[in-house]
């Protein structure tokens, strides 16, 4: 496992790159904006990433996390996604300028037998100690399936098939616009993605939450990639970028926890539109 939160981060960076096309495109956009209206370079804040994976003992969420409570991160909040077979967690750093951690896991349990036996053939094949070694946040497929199994992952979880084409890597990360100093607002901030071509995630509105929740996300659609699977090529969506704006709570502190209500729709960018 990385013994450095930075080196870490920067490796899950670079692989998300190479499938997701538009994070760039947001990245210059959202700098190039800052620098017009503050005559300075601007370095995006990343609030926090998510990673996806199965409930099976040696792939399962728990088996990811150990990576970042190596690093010092801590488990903060627990969410249930009973509609979409899911259940998730949350880790902080106890240095609040590093990015948080959402892992969520599939209960393959509650699946229909084909989905289970897709995925347990998927896995099946995975070393028992390889959700251990250095890169396996970033190891990506393990298995390879065909287009007819992808379809029926489609058909019962969106988030399995998901699983099938990419694997393990970061599915996205996210600009916190509380570390931006010319957007006031997380509207603001999805105007200027709208006006400048990205597609938003609009399953329970461009904005999920708000100030009476202290946390607003929005995100825009995963891109289109074309993955290799056993039989051809497919074009399948594949990563997508997020935003936060959080929300100072009575007590004073910003609050650093997660809303499942609103986490819910953003399982949605990766959707099959």
């Amino acid at each position: 496992m990385h013994n450095k939160i930075d080196n870490l981060f920067s490796h899950l960076w670079q692989d998300y790159l190479t499938i997701t096309p538009s994070a760039k495109k947001v990245h210059d956009l959202l700098e190039g904006y800052e620098f017009e209206h503050s005559g300075k370079s601007a370095k995006l804040g990343n609030d926090h990433i998510a990673l996806r994976t199965f409930n099976i003992e040696k792939i399962n969420l728990n088996k990811l996390a150990a990576h970042f409570l190596a690093l010092g991160y801590t488990e903060q909040g627990q969410y249930d996604f009973a509609e979409k077979k899911l259940r998730a967690k949350h880790f902080e750093h106890p240095d609040d300028t590093q990015p948080k951690v959402f892992i969520s896991e599939l209960i393959v349990e509650d699946m229909p037998a084909e989905v289970q036996q897709i995925i347990l053939k998927m896995t099946d094949n995975i070393a028992d100690n390889a959700a251990q070694q250095d890169n396996f946040l970033y190891s990506g497929t393990h298995w390879q399936i065909s287009t007819q199994e992808y379809d029926i992952l489609v058909a019962h979880s969106e988030y399995a098939a998901w699983m099938s084409a990419w694997g393990f890597r970061a599915n996205h990360f996210t600009v916190s616009l509380n570390h931006m100093g010319h957007f006031q607002s997380l509207a603001q901030m999805n105007t200027l993605l709208k006006d400048s071509g990205f597609v938003l995630n609009t399953s329970g509105g461009e904005i999920k939450g708000g100030p009476e929740v202290f946390l607003a996300q929005s995100s825009i659609m995963a891109d289109k990639i074309e993955v290799q699977f056993a039989n051809g090529r497919k074009l399948v969506p594949s990563c997508f970028y997020e935003f936060a704006q959080r929300y100072n709570m009575p007590t004073g502190k910003l609050y650093q926890g997660f809303v499942a209500a609103s986490a819910d729709k953003i399982f949605e960018s990766t959707n099959i539109q």
